[in-house]
């Protein structure tokens, strides 16, 4: 499923890339209007919260489940925070006229901020699970904890690349 999420929005940055070229100036003016502390922050909260997913992984192997369990939920709380600041930034960027249909930057603005949100969500969604599994000693299994932090990491490096794509990359 990683690897399958790795192509698939490699592919999109590379479409963003070759559409990017083909009209650079549009789309520098366009990230213009982005606003750079709000992508920093996110960025911030996200790498957080793959410390807490990390550390939650050495609690479990080390065979401390509280302490896991605590971690876990710091990591999707700082998950919430980034849908939470992402929603912020997509009502200023409409209020101010960047809807979807703006112009092709703020398209695929739009779908590679609203794709990624969907696999935050969906990596919420896991870290429940491994959550509900660490609190049941009959199914507490390491690999769950691995895997869901695989996929949380996973989701963290397509925020940097997608950070670096909209907000930095002049």
């Amino acid at each position: 499923m990683v690897l399958g999420d790795l192509v698939i929005f490699g592919a999109y940055f590379v479409i963003f890339m070759i559409h990017r070229a083909m009209s650079p100036d549009a789309f520098i003016a366009s990230q213009q209007s982005l606003n750079v502390t709000v992508g920093v922050v996110n960025t911030v909260v996200l790498l957080t919260s793959s410390w807490f997913i990390a550390r939650s992984v050495m609690a479990a192997r080390d065979g401390d489940h509280e302490r896991a369990i605590r971690l876990t939920f710091f990591g999707g709380g700082t998950g919430a925070v980034f849908i939470a600041t992402k929603a912020y930034e997509w009502t200023t960027e409409m209020s101010a006229g960047y809807t979807l249909g703006a112009n092709e930057f703020f398209g695929f603005y739009y779908m590679l901020t609203g794709v990624h949100l969907f696999h935050v969500a969906l990596g919420l969604l896991i870290l429940g699970i491994v959550v509900r599994d660490l609190r049941n000693p009959r199914k507490r299994r390491l690999s769950m904890v691995e895997s869901g932090a695989t996929y949380w990491h996973m989701v963290d490096l397509l925020w940097i690349i997608i950070f670096a794509l909209l907000y930095v990359m002049r």
